[in-house]
């Protein structure tokens, strides 16, 4: 699949097969992940890779969309590390293009992923640090839970040309 393919064809997936994610696939994605555009180059991100069951079934409990996460292979949990980029906002920016590249990198290897919001909402926050012992210069930004689809999604139109400006409002 090309680069534009994927770009329009990627959706978010919620439902998984049993069918388990293997470690060379995980490293695939965290490394497309890795290759996403960040100011100055810091690279701020952090990725904590979720396999064990009674850990991935436990974060229904603070994230209230995260149900689809018990059929899930494994989730990452994408943080971003403001010991390396302390302009918060800057951080938030990098770690949301990791976490679009990770999702395009799942795409694209077959498997079906979605993008749970945590930042900004302080109970989502405070159940990630909680459970997977955050020290206080990482701040969790999104959960991807991630398997092999058991769903299929269309293409919708989403091109909007009343959305473009040309040279000026």
């Amino acid at each position: 699949m090309d680069i534009i393919e994927a770009l329009m064809t990627r959706r978010s997936i919620r439902k998984y097969t049993d069918k388990p994610v293997d470690d060379e696939q995980i490293e695939t994605i965290l490394k497309a992940a890795m290759y996403a555009p960040s100011a100055s180059n810091r690279q701020p991100w952090q990725f904590i890779v979720i396999k064990d069951r009674a850990l991935l079934d436990k974060v229904s409990e603070w994230h209230p969309y995260a149900k689809m996460i018990h059929e899930a292979s494994v989730a990452i949990l994408v943080c971003c590390d403001l010991s390396i980029q302390d302009a918060r906002e800057l951080a938030i920016q990098d770690c949301s293009a990791a976490t679009e590249n990770l999702l395009l990198a799942a795409h694209g290897l077959g498997l079906g992923a979605v993008w749970l919001g945590v930042t900004p909402r302080p109970d989502r926050m405070n159940g990630a640090i909680k459970q997977f012992g955050l020290p206080e210069h990482i701040l969790p930004l999104a959960l991807i839970p991630i398997g092999y689809p058991a769903e299929s999604k269309p293409d919708p139109e989403r091109y909007n040309p009343e959305r473009v400006h040309n040279d000026r409002w």
